[in-house]
């Protein structure tokens, strides 16, 4: 023993634990770790805290969640609020523009007048030319005039009216998309003929037809989310109980899954590792079988010589033999490696069951993924609504502008001059009839406005650290409610009161800054991945083949990175859980006890991953089988509960439920799978620091020392009675 610790001492990842008898256990007396990082981490809180609320003092998101009609009033609030949509008078102007759904989402006007209506038109209208001689209000609706003009008191003629966009002079049926009362695509095809002779409209109503279809049909089409989503919300409506019932299905499933493993794990690993043996075996039969067919044929690869259809290079024997040696040779590996690494496994099976009993002992820890979520939405919630008030920080400007340049001195007016839409009145340009005052633009010229994409990149940065430190915090914690669950010799009368609000109380009190030191670091290789992605976005055509390469690579590596980082950071707050050191020693401490038993960790990790997969496989894949065959009515219930015919897309409630199962699954699972990690940490150290004896006892259990051939020495019976 004393030689094996020697070697250990010379190693090159450093020397193993040595004995401590006051060693009982996390650390209870310890002090504030990485101070500095605290100090920068609760900085940028409070900055964030800042930016959020000059953000909401200078944003007003009505511009993005309101559209906006031509005198600046926002539709469906104020006094418009009993008028939702907007409608826009020459709809062909919207149709020829640049992008309409730009204009819907951004708040940029079509050069047209628009105006706030109760509902959408649904019908085909226009003013034909025997209705130029008729009665203005005879002619046209006063609900979808502008308000400043009434029809039954105006001395506008019907030409006067059109002339200046006071009404429009034709609409067709429209459908609500984002509150703007875009063309309903599927009735173009009922335009009436005499549209064709409307002064205004396309002499042919194929051209008609085209424009609009051109420039708005993509967008209605794609965006028709009212019609849509108010099925998919009676869907819920109809069926929530049932997801509901689905997804509590899902967490005793995943629940029960976790807490028999203490007895099932032997079992379902070595099945598990028989299935992926035999799934070889068949391979390597199904290759013989395929090559000895094609040998009898004497179907060669010199018969069909280079081709590009990959397909025929399947009916030749080399192709079926060199898929029976690659199988052959990697079934040898996997059956060779884990003949000599059977002892391994079952220390990987072990540590398992121990984490089921561990989890047994405090249920309490399967319910702090829902804290974990919380602030999880908080920090989400956040982070969208400063960037909504921030991209809407801008007020908006308003230009004069000519909507016909071709008439009159309108060629003059260029859009340069400030306006005010709800004071402006054509009448101050007497010598152009079609003056109108529209929004152009986001004030960009302040001091916020000019800084505003350095506060977006600031949101994102501090967004991406506090989920990283929320995250971490969760980690921690579980890592100390676990530990102490180890390093008491007697289980569980040794288990200290409250494990897991222990461990929160010391990560809160102490580690703030370790945590934030990792999750920076964490938070620094994901903002170079954000800038390699967008690099690769905004060149991808313009790229040769060997900058898609090295882009390539470096996406990779630092995928990888990510990965490792995640990897070390994990086991880091393990160690300073245990032992309260900075994050720095403990990082460095973890990965040396890792190295130092390498193999193990390889083989726990793999089984770990093997079981947990299968168990996400089991608790996703049957909710989601058995929500299919409900709700597509396949089990119908008696009476008249609930029938799924009333569903409009029965698909989404399977949808639901199969996505809520995976994040519950994936929030028990990696309750454990942090249990599986702090207790193998621990039995790493507890087998570096003690030897079974009297003095340095093992912690571990029973079966992991009947595994290893391990045993605590009992104290004699005489020296007891002494």
């Amino acid at each position: 023993m004393g030689k094996k610790q020697e070697t250990n001492a010379d190693s090159e990842y450093g020397e193993p634990a040595q004995y401590d008898p006051t060693f009982k256990g996390p650390i209870k007396k310890r002090g504030c770790t990485d101070i500095i990082c605290c100090i920068l981490f609760m900085v940028v809180i409070l900055g964030y805290i800042a930016v959020g609320i000059i953000a909401w003092l200078y944003g007003d998101p009505r511009h993005v969640l309101y559209p906006r009609n031509s005198t600046g009033w926002f539709c469906g609030i104020g006094p418009n609020q009993d008028r939702p949509n907007l409608l826009y008078f020459d709809i062909l102007k919207c149709a020829t523009s640049v992008n309409v759904m730009a204009t819907a989402l951004n708040g940029f006007q079509c050069p047209t007048t628009q105006v706030c209506v109760e509902k959408c038109p649904s019908n085909f209208w226009a003013v034909g030319i025997e209705s130029y001689f008729s009665n203005v209000a005879n002619v046209f609706n006063q609900s979808l005039c502008v308000p400043s003009i009434n029809l039954t008191t105006t001395t506008l003629s019907v030409k006067e009216i059109v002339d200046k966009e006071l009404c429009p002079f034709f609409y067709m049926p429209t459908t609500s998309v984002l509150g703007r009362c875009l063309p309903d695509i599927s009735a173009l095809g009922k335009i009436p003929a005499d549209f064709s002779n409307i002064p205004g409209l396309p002499s042919s109503v194929n051209d008609t037809i085209s424009i609009i279809r051109n420039g708005t049909g993509d967008i209605v089409n794609g965006f028709n989310a009212r019609e849509i989503g108010v099925r998919i919300f009676e869907d819920f409506a109809s069926s929530w109980p049932w997801i509901l019932l689905g997804l509590l299905i899902a967490m005793a499933v995943s629940m029960l899954f976790l807490l028999l493993l203490r007895f099932t794990a032997p079992v379902m690993v070595w099945v598990l590792i028989i299935g992926v043996l035999g799934a070889g075996a068949y391979g390597i039969w199904h290759c013989y079988w395929e090559y000895d067919n094609y040998k009898k044929i004497s179907a060669t690869i010199t018969d069909i010589g280079f081709t590009t259809n990959f397909n025929v290079y399947l009916q030749v024997q080399e192709t079926w033999l060199a898929f029976l040696i690659i199988i052959s040779v990697v079934e040898a590996i996997l059956l060779l490696t884990i003949i000599f690494l059977r002892t391994r496994i079952l220390i990987a099976i072990a540590l398992i069951q121990e984490s089921s009993k561990a989890i047994s002992h405090m249920m309490s820890s399967l319910l702090y993924p829902l804290v974990t979520f919380v602030l999880l939405l908080v920090c989400v919630a956040y982070w969208g609504a400063t960037a909504l008030y921030l991209a809407t920080s801008g007020g908006p400007i308003y230009r004069v502008v000519a909507l016909n340049s071709s008439v009159g001195d309108c060629g003059r007016i260029n859009g340069t001059v400030d306006c005010d839409p709800q004071n402006f009145t054509s009448a101050d340009y007497p010598d152009c009839p079609f003056a109108s005052c529209i929004f152009i633009k986001y004030n960009d010229e302040g001091l916020l406005q000019r800084n505003l994409f350095n506060l977006q990149i600031y949101n994102v940065v501090a967004f991406l650290w506090c989920v990283n430190f929320v995250i971490a915090l969760g980690q921690c914690t579980l890592a100390g409610a676990f530990a102490s669950y180890y390093w008491a010799f007697n289980k569980p009368g040794d288990i200290p009161m409250f494990p897991l609000s222990g461990g929160f109380i010391r990560s809160l009190r102490y580690h703030v800054g370790s945590l934030a030191f990792g999750a920076l670091i964490l938070t620094l290789v994901q903002i170079v991945r954000m800038i390699l992605e967008y690099i690769d976005h905004k060149t991808r055509a313009a790229q040769n083949p060997f900058a898609r390469f090295i882009l390539c690579c470096m996406k990779c590596c630092f995928w990888c990175l990510e990965k490792f980082i995640k990897f070390l950071n994990r086991n880091a707050y393990i160690m300073i859980a245990i032992y309260g050191k900075n994050f720095c020693v403990s990082a460095k401490n973890a990965f040396m006890l890792l190295m130092r038993n390498v193999i193990r960790v390889v083989v726990l990790d793999k089984v770990t991953d093997l079981l947990l997969f299968f168990g996400k496989l089991l608790v996703v894949g049957g909710v989601g089988v058995l929500s299919f065959f409900f709700f597509s009515g396949r089990i119908p219930l008696p009476g008249s509960t609930f029938r799924s015919e009333t569903l409009n897309y029965y698909w989404m409630p399977i949808i639901t439920v199969v996505f809520g199962s995976y994040l519950i699954a994936h929030g028990f699972f990696s309750v454990y799978n942090m249990c599986v990690d702090t207790l193998f940490l621990c039995f790493l150290e507890d087998l570096e620091r003690n030897d079974g004896s009297l003095q340095k006892p093992y912690y571990m259990s029973k079966n992991l020392m009947k595994i290893l051939n391990k045993s605590n020495k009992k104290p004699k019976k005489g020296k007891a009675k002494d």
